[in-house]
């Protein structure tokens, strides 16, 4: 078996590609020196920000419910799974070393801010299957959207287009009990345009205690009033329930990965939450060199969690503006877009916490017990922004841009009175974010660029707090600069892609989260971290006969990220790779269709070993996982058209960690808890009808 898994990946490493298998509406294009890999993909970056999108093909390639496979495909972004509820996604290394969920950049939603008040964004709140397209920014380059240290994930949602109706059901069904529907209405007039979802899910999970439900309804819609005005309304729900087995030592992962951590077995820990984003925009020509799009936005999250070690019950409402005008204007002679706006977000989060009684429930798991805390804090953000893109010649092109970021966090603690209440202010200095783009296009195929930006990550409200639960003064928001250098290339007639980017950034202030109990974490500066990669992305499209077309792929990534200078107590640990992050990635695989029916796609991933303590005393190990899929679609008339898919993942049944934590501890006697086990080899299949007038 080992001979043939590296047969197989020598030869999917022969085979050259970035992830999509092109076709006549679905081709690698170039279009404002952003890499599209699907036609009608519009950027939401400005000017020459480099970025990636993956569509809505390339999400055809997986699981519905696999949206991490997808964000994987891109070079330089690894996104860890310990369950459907548990992600964590890194950008070049940026957020590796947070334990649980995705900080340190910013998620975006039709252009709605989704990250809340404390930095932390939820991809799992949102359906694959109802998205037309991902794009992803690395590093703080994308000033009109936030300018993070690892940047910004902007999600699209589907649109009718042209005059039509459309109603689809897809259904899903496979290993682990897995069952999916998402039923899709999709209308577009001269002035409206309506999609309308609702998805379904269902699914045991592979391990104990891993079963997860939710349940989503989405409502985008646009009304265009006449050629000068246009309003938009979106509404998004989710209601969902996850159990939670948690991580596992390296005796339980070798055992049994499909056991659940011991005490949250006990327990039947679980969250159940409560999700709704409701926003409306308003876009307005003033002149063909003056534009408007104005969005107001409300957030509301009620969140529930039984954890052995307490019980969380918190509720979060969030609102906020965001306005952007942006056009043309002459300056020094030279047309120049332009573009400046603000975006302010404020939240309330309410927290409080309860003893869990799980251990005198007669085995029936939590059991909310007295209360023992009790929050409230107020969280406001605000961002301001602006970008000047110029022409300096005929083949070079300048962009300028600036964010100002001004955080505020205002901790009260509605529990304790008198000396022991621990209320407290904390106002981050407001902080200006430069950076600076320059794009050489030798031809309308060929161009390479250069970055320089500045960027931050303000901590989180479990890292702003001491072991008392208070906020810690001394805790500072990271800095960093980002060096780029890229290239895109259009080779042999178009049909052979390069993509390549080197890096480095420099980290000061690397906020880092500290053990201090069974679960219990608080978050500390750690001096200086230096972030130095490359990635690159190959595709070869190769069409061997009529209306057969094979497209390889490799995505490669190469993260060279340490400490400059950390130390800890009387450990140095100086030198030392970053924790958390894997030194080599690799997404290679081959994609064949026929025609307009028959679509194969084969995919492997390699991750190399992870370092888990800052010491550099322990690492995971290596894996290779490979996952295939089968597509058949038809149409039955003018009107009516079937499809039908089959996917194996895991295809070699490896047994591998999925996720990691780092830095963990043992306490009880217990072994410390590295690791999330990835899924054995399962299937999935699905049934797809759709009716279009």
């Amino acid at each position: 078996m080992k001979r043939y898994l590296g047969s197989c990946f020598i030869l999917l490493n022969t085979l050259l590609c970035i992830g999509q298998i092109p076709t006549d509406q679905d081709s690698i294009t170039i279009l404002k020196e952003v890499l599209l890999l699907e036609e009608l993909r519009e950027k939401q970056t400005t000017g020459i920000v480099p970025s990636q999108i993956i569509g809505d093909k390339i999400f055809d390639n997986f699981s519905p419910i696999d949206a991490v496979s997808a964000i994987n495909q891109i070079p330089g972004v690894y996104a860890l799974s310990g369950a459907l509820n548990t992600n964590r996604i890194t950008i070049r290394g940026i957020g590796a070393r947070t334990l649980f969920g995705t900080d340190k950049l910013r998620l975006y939603y039709n252009e709605i801010p989704v990250t809340n008040g404390s930095g932390f964004s939820t991809i799992e709140a949102f359906d694959l299957e109802n998205l037309s397209q991902v794009e992803v920014v690395k590093g703080p380059k994308a000033t009109a959207f936030g300018t993070n240290l690892g940047g910004a994930i902007l999600l699209n949602t589907k649109e009718a287009l042209g005059n039509s109706s459309t109603l689809s059901n897809n259904t899903s069904i496979g290993s682990y009990g897995l069952f999916k529907n998402n039923l899709s209405l999709l209308h577009a007039d001269d002035g409206l345009s309506i999609s309308l979802n609702y998805d379904h899910l269902d699914t045991d999970g592979y391990r104990e205690n891993n079963n997860f439900q939710r349940d989503g309804l989405l409502l985008n819609t646009t009304y265009k009033i006449d050629p000068k005005n246009k309003l938009s309304l979106l509404v998004n729900y989710i209601d969902y329930i996850a159990q939670i087995p948690s991580s596992l030592g390296i005796t339980a992962f070798n055992e049994d990965p499909t056991q659940a951590a011991f005490t949250w077995a006990a327990s039947k820990g679980y969250e159940a939450n409560n999700y709704a984003l409701i926003g409306a925009n308003y876009q307005h020509i003033y002149s063909p060199a003056l534009k408007n799009s104005t969005s107001i936005f409300y957030t509301y999250l009620d969140h529930y969690e039984a954890r052995p070690f307490g019980i969380l019950d918190e509720y979060t409402n969030g609102f906020g503006l965001r306005t952007r005008f942006f056009g043309e204007i002459s300056l020094f002679g030279k047309q120049t877009g332009y573009s400046i706006g603000t975006e302010v977000y404020k939240d309330e989060y309410t927290w409080g916490e309860y003893e869990n009684l799980y251990a005198q429930n007669n085995g029936e798991g939590s059991l909310q017990g007295d209360q023992f805390a009790d929050n409230k804090e107020f969280r406001t953000q605000l961002n301001a922004f602006g970008t000047l893109n110029m022409a300096l010649f005929e083949k070079v092109n300048l962009q300028l841009g600036l964010n100002v970021n001004s955080t505020q966090y205002d901790f009260r603690d509605l529990f304790n009175e008198g000396d022991a209440n621990q209320s407290a202010e904390r106002n981050f200095r407001t902080i200006a974010l430069p950076s600076i783009n320059v794009n050489y296009r030798f031809t309308n195929y060929q161009s390479v660029y250069a970055n320089i930006s500045r960027g931050f990550s303000n901590p989180t409200v479990e890292e702003t707090l001491t072991p008392d639960g208070v906020i810690n003064p001394d805790i500072a928001q990271e800095t960093g600069t980002n060096y780029e250098l890229g290239s895109q290339l259009f080779l042999l007639k178009n049909k052979l892609h390069l993509l390549v980017a080197v890096y480095q950034m420099d980290v000061k202030n690397l906020l880092v989260a500290e053990r201090i109990g069974d679960d219990q974490f608080v978050g500390r500066n750690a001096g200086k971290t230096r972030h130095r990669g490359l990635e690159a992305a190959i595709n070869y499209r190769w069409d061997l006969v009529s209306g057969l077309r094979i497209t390889p792929f490799i995505n490669y990534t190469y993260n060279q990220h340490s400490f400059v200078e950390f130390v800890d107590g009387d450990d140095d640990f100086s030198g030392n790779p970053l924790t958390g992050v894997p030194k080599h990635r690799l997404n290679s695989g081959l994609q064949l269709q026929f025609k307009d029916h028959l679509f194969w796609n084969t995919t492997h991933q390699y991750v190399s070993s992870i370092p888990l303590t800052d010491a550099n005393s322990l690492s995971s190990d290596p894996f290779h996982v490979f996952a295939t899929k089968w597509r058949y679609e038809q149409k039955l008339s003018s009107a009516f058209s079937f499809g039908i898919a089959l996917g194996i993942n895991n295809l070699f049944n490896v047994r591998y960690a999925q996720s990691v934590l780092i830095n963990t501890q043992a306490f009880g006697g217990a072994e410390p808890r590295y690791y999330y086990p990835g899924n054995n080899r399962n299937f999935y299949s699905s049934i797809r009808l759709r009716y279009t007038l």
